[in-house]
């Protein structure tokens, strides 16, 4: 698979995990909340680790640049 997303759009995703990681380790969100984010944090770090997001492909959306 192509890569679709870009340098910017991966850092902010390991970014927004680690605090959500943050949140949930010192009790700020708890219960089925952090759960659910701890589960879409870790969705975040694989795609960004991978580089492909899988919603961003019906849509034809690209956050990383092309090569000319």
């Amino acid at each position: 698979m192509k890569k679709n997303m870009g340098s910017v759009d991966r850092i902010l995703r390991v970014i927004i995990a680690a605090v959500v990681a943050g949140l949930a380790y010192t009790g700020v969100i708890t219960g089925m909340l952090a759960t659910v984010l701890l589960i879409l944090s870790g969705v975040f770090v694989l795609t960004a680790v991978v580089g492909v997001c899988p919603l961003y492909l019906p849509f034809g959306i690209k956050t990383c640049k092309t090569g000319k």
